[in-house]
């Protein structure tokens, strides 16, 4: 078993007051998809394309560096679910997994979390950060992604 506290890059405090943690605790809205007992699934709100989902472990975690082991696993089993039925329920080609790790990566929210983006042949990805979609529509998102997890019970 790797020890996190001895990889390189591992961050000393975790911020709690982001974006996520505020979600995770119940103190922010979100557009829910799945949640068990190590992860939570949820719509981004600037999508690059239109099914875009986060998955987020429930563990305290800046970065990758600092994701424990066991909640990685986790993260990856909810991620390989979750984007199985986005890639069903919006007839996706092909699905883009995506995590930034530090500021010079791209990371703007610091909360390990995974993007789960669906592509399509001949269509370019909407810049990130660009636009939130609004709630209704990323609601009916979450149930076309949830109608699918109906599936795989």
């Amino acid at each position: 078993m790797i020890s996190n506290a001895n990889l390189p890059g591992t961050a000393m405090a975790y911020e709690d007051n982001n974006i996520f943690a505020k979600i995770l605790r119940g103190d922010a809205a979100a557009a829910r998809v799945f949640e068990n007992a190590h992860t939570l699934a949820i719509m981004d709100v600037m999508p690059q394309a239109d099914g875009h989902t986060l998955v987020l472990p429930k563990a305290t975690a800046e970065n990758l560096f600092d994701l424990p082991d066991e909640a990685a696993a986790q993260v990856m089993h909810t991620t390989r679910r979750i984007a199985a039925a986005v890639r069903d329920a919006f007839r996706a080609d092909g699905v883009r997994l995506m995590q930034f790790n530090g500021t010079a990566a791209g990371q703007t929210v610091f909360h390990f979390h995974m993007h789960i983006i669906p592509c399509h042949a001949g269509q370019a990805l909407r810049g990130h950060t660009r636009a939130m979609a609004e709630m209704p529509l990323l609601l009916e998102h979450a149930e076309k992604i949830k109608a699918e997890l109906q599936k795989f019970r």
